[in-house]
């Protein structure tokens, strides 16, 4: 079950489930932007969690909309990176979105994690899936022993669609019953559902799902379509500490 709590004075977002640092923040929270009104917030708030969790390093990848999965090592630089794994401690790895599904897995057996950033054409090209792979291959993890969330991100209702977006979107989960509608000459897709029902066919079953709609909610987070294309972000964050 998600629940809001504070660390410090920022709000920010947070599963029972997983039992390592981890959060989704919210609109007093912020990391990321180039919004000048939060870029001081923003850096302020960086400082202030690598100090909490006493971290040598804060990593957030160059995301964009690829399907590339990549291992934290000992650079600070990932271009082109959609989904980090992180398997050492010291190190925190926040990833960014713009109404765009965030996912956590964590590998309970082998304390490893992932943040995959999963917006529609991720989502399409299975970038959970991808990510479930590179930890299986690496580690030899089993899907039983996953733990696995769904952050605050738009809505079915929210996310209106093309047909051909929404017909690869569905084509992607063995069972698509419900994932994209077809409304009064509109199509909508589920990106929550499609990603969760993607690691469901790879046998992970211990998820946990946002209730909230970064539209429907967005008192409490940023959104690109809401808020008219905002440089502002909500972000996922974990640390193996």
């Amino acid at each position: 079950m998600f629940y809001f709590c504070k660390i410090g004075n920022l709000e920010v977002l947070k599963s029972d489930k997983l039992n390592i640092a981890h959060f989704f923040t919210t609109r007093n929270s912020i990391l990321k932007t180039k919004d000048p009104a939060f870029i001081q917030a923003a850096e302020e708030n960086k400082a202030f969690f690598k100090n909490y969790y006493n971290l040598k390093r804060l990593i957030s990848p160059s995301q964009t909309h690829t399907s590339n999965v990549r291992l934290v090592d000992d650079n600070d630089i990932y271009e082109d990176t959609d989904a980090l794994i992180l398997d050492k401690k010291d190190i925190g790895i926040f990833l960014n979105f713009a109404d765009c599904v965030p996912v956590i897995m964590y590998d309970t057996k082998n304390n490893a994690a992932s943040i995959i950033h999963a917006g529609w054409r991720g989502t399409k090209e299975q970038i959970v899936k991808k990510a479930f792979y590179k930890l299986n291959s690496r580690y030899n993890s089993n899907p039983d022993d996953i733990v696995a969330l769904i952050g605050p991100s738009i809505c079915k209702n929210c996310f209106e669609t093309s047909k051909d977006i929404a017909l690869m979107l569905s084509a992607s989960v063995s069972d698509n019953s419900g994932c994209a509608d077809y409304i009064e000459g509109k199509y909508y897709a589920d990106l929550k559902e499609i990603n969760k029902r993607q690691m469901i066919d790879l046998g992970i079953k211990n998820i946990d799902t946002a209730q909230y709609c970064t539209c429907c909610n967005n008192d409490k987070f940023f959104s690109y379509r809401k808020e008219n294309k905002t440089t502002n972000r909500i972000s996922a964050f974990l640390t193996l500490n």
